[in-house]
């Protein structure tokens, strides 16, 4: 998703190429969710938590309990994190095309949500059309019509004003780039009379009767239909759209819409009386009412969950289970957390993002991952339940376009131990041909990144390198990060492909149109690398140039690879349909009831 992880990141893990595909995103902003998939991981491996129930419960209130002070974005142009998405598109953004809601493989279904069907592709894949269904509203009442939609997609290109969203529509449509590389179209707030708005309207069409939006690509994309299940591609109205200010003012287009949104203390979601079910066979809509929490204390909303008192059996956390509690909610045979967990590998790869702007020297950047002790990182994530020691930002789940980096083989010169190679590492600044200087590392305050921070900070000391530590405001890190006049040398991170395919992983990180590019890379032979890859349609060998864009990302040392990981979950003992939603890296939220 999304973009990364929030919370934790963005999304799920499965070994098998050939049958399944992940919608994903990025690393997140407070501890929730965890980072990737693992080598030989498959989907349902470990424990998944319950399957999707046949049909759950109506009624009830659902409460979520988070650390963060708010969303990252709820505007849906700019949600790029795989649990956001999962819940914003459980409740209030309906997307032309989205997951099944299932626990293991099924998860990753494509199915139809606000399209009537899947996508309909032209012999080369060049061109997609998608058919609205009758009925679809927004809050108000008023009809969901293609203009809704394409006046969505068209926010996105208003990078200067809808940022930190995936930028797949700017990428895939028609539309020509400018000498800088960018779009000619600005998007739908630009006043420049050279703003290309006559390419755009080519590039998305509606038909007579407004039903049928059509999306003309500038290649072929033979699994576009997966890319419109990112919220990016969903409808809002022109007349009630306020710019940046949006993401306060969402209109929903779901079951539920926002009643109210008091950033550090509440989000309530209230039944959409406007909301046609008839037209919805997607969303089963089961709790009256959703409560979301915000500046709650990871510690105190574990314990609360593991105690199960009355008042939170109908609870549930944002995100992952604190490092110290997995022992005890794990223990074989504890009947307190019967059919209440889920132990799985999730889709992400854990990263810390190296600022190539600020550090621009490669033998120091390949010193920073050199010195990095990843023994403290994984025990700091939960030890045995975190998952593996990652070699790069491709996950052994997506086996076509995974293989070896070597990374951790001799690579930079010498192997490196998970404790790191410090003598290495001081080698590598020497032959850098000038000194280290202070590098500060900003990260989303919460207890295990807090004390991953504390190790980064005494482990780079081993080789010298000074590092000054910055905590953010987890509903805030992202923003933050994602502005180059705040991003500082080092930032926590974390991704999973937004489909199993790591054309959304290596471009999106690293490329020139990447949406989560927080290493701020320019690469001109990695940039033309890529789009060599992109226009590769044999799949295998395809595969073999993502891994080897794979390598190069290792060798220019952009990111300190930390872990495949896994994610542990716990639930009240009252919520119905938990469990771990492969394409999000999270609960499915929307198939979430509470059982009367």
């Amino acid at each position: 998703m999304g973009k990364a992880i929030n919370n934790g990141l963005r999304l799920a893990a499965v070994a098998s190429a050939g049958a399944l595909l992940l919608a994903a995103c990025g690393g997140g902003s407070s501890e929730s969710s965890s980072a990737a998939g693992s080598a030989g991981a498959s989907a349902g491996a470990g424990d998944s938590g319950a399957a999707a129930a046949d049909g759950g419960q109506k009624g009830g209130t659902i409460t979520m309990l988070t650390n963060a002070e708010q969303w990252q974005h709820v505007d849906p142009q700019r949600m790029y994190t795989g649990a956001d998405i999962a819940f914003f598109t459980g409740y209030t953004t309906r997307t032309l095309t989205q997951y099944k809601y299932a626990a293991g493989a099924d998860g990753t279904q494509l199915v139809a949500d606000l399209a009537t069907d899947t996508g309909t592709a032209n012999s080369d894949a060049t061109q997609w059309s998608f058919t609205i269904r009758d009925g679809a509203s927004f809050e108000d009442g008023t009809p969901v019509t293609c203009a809704d939609v394409k006046y969505g997609v068209s926010r996105t290109f208003a990078q200067d004003v809808i940022t930190d969203g995936p930028t797949y529509a700017i990428s895939y449509l028609d539309i020509p780039k400018g000498d800088d590389g960018s779009s000619t179209y600005k998007g739908p707030y630009s006043t420049d009379a050279a703003n290309d708005v006559a390419s755009f309207d080519k590039a998305v069409t509606c038909s007579s009767d407004g039903k049928t939006i059509t999306f003309n690509l500038n290649r072929s994309v033979a699994d576009f239909n997966y890319t419109v299940t990112l919220p990016a591609f969903s409808p809002v109205p022109q007349a009630k759209d306020t710019g940046e200010t949006y993401d306060d003012a969402v209109v929903s287009t779901g079951p539920y819409k926002i009643s109210e949104y008091t950033k550090g203390q509440k989000m309530t979601l209230v039944r959409n009386e406007n909301w046609d079910p008839a037209s919805d066979d997607y969303h089963p809509a089961y709790p009256d009412e959703i409560d979301v929490l915000f500046a709650q204390d990871p510690a105190a909303i574990d314990q609360r969950l593991i105690a199960d008192a009355p008042e939170d059996q109908a609870t549930i956390a944002y995100g992952n289970l604190q490092p110290e509690n997995l022992a005890t909610v794990f223990t074989a045979g504890d009947p307190r957390f019967e059919g209440r967990t889920y132990n799985d590998y999730d889709p992400y790869v854990r990263y810390t993002a190296i600022n190539t702007q600020l550090v621009p020297n490669l033998k120091q950047r390949q010193a920073i991952v050199a010195c990095m002790n990843n023994a403290e990182y994984i025990a700091a994530r939960g030890g045995d339940f975190a998952g593996d020691r990652a070699d790069g930002v491709v996950k052994p789940t997506l086996p076509l376009d995974y293989a070896p980096t070597g990374l951790w083989d001799g690579m930079y010169g010498d192997t490196i131990p998970v404790e790191g190679n410090v003598e290495l590492g001081k080698k590598l600044i020497a032959e850098s041909g000038e000194p280290m200087k202070p590098l500060t590392y900003q990260f989303p305050t919460n207890p295990v990144d807090e004390k991953i921070a504390a190790s980064m900070k005494s482990a780079l000391a081993r080789c010298d390198i000074t590092v000054n530590l910055e905590p953010i405001e987890p509903g805030q890190y992202y923003g933050i990060v994602f502005d180059p006049k705040q991003a500082k040398e080092l930032m926590r991170s974390g991704w999973a492909p937004d489909w199993l395919n790591a054309s959304t992983i290596l471009p999106e990180l690293f490329g020139a149109t990447g949406g989560f590019n927080l290493s701020q890379v320019q690469d001109d032979q990695f940039n033309a690398q890529v789009q060599d890859a992109l226009n590769t349609l044999d799949r295998t060998e395809q595969g073999k140039k993502w891994q080897e864009l794979n390598k190069y990302a290792a060798e220019q040392a952009w990111v300190i690879p930390h872990l495949f990981g896994k994610a542990q979950a716990l639930w009240g003992s009252k919520i119905g349909n938990g469990y771990l939603w492969f394409p999000y890296g999270s609960l499915a939220f929307g198939d979430l009831y509470v059982m009367q």
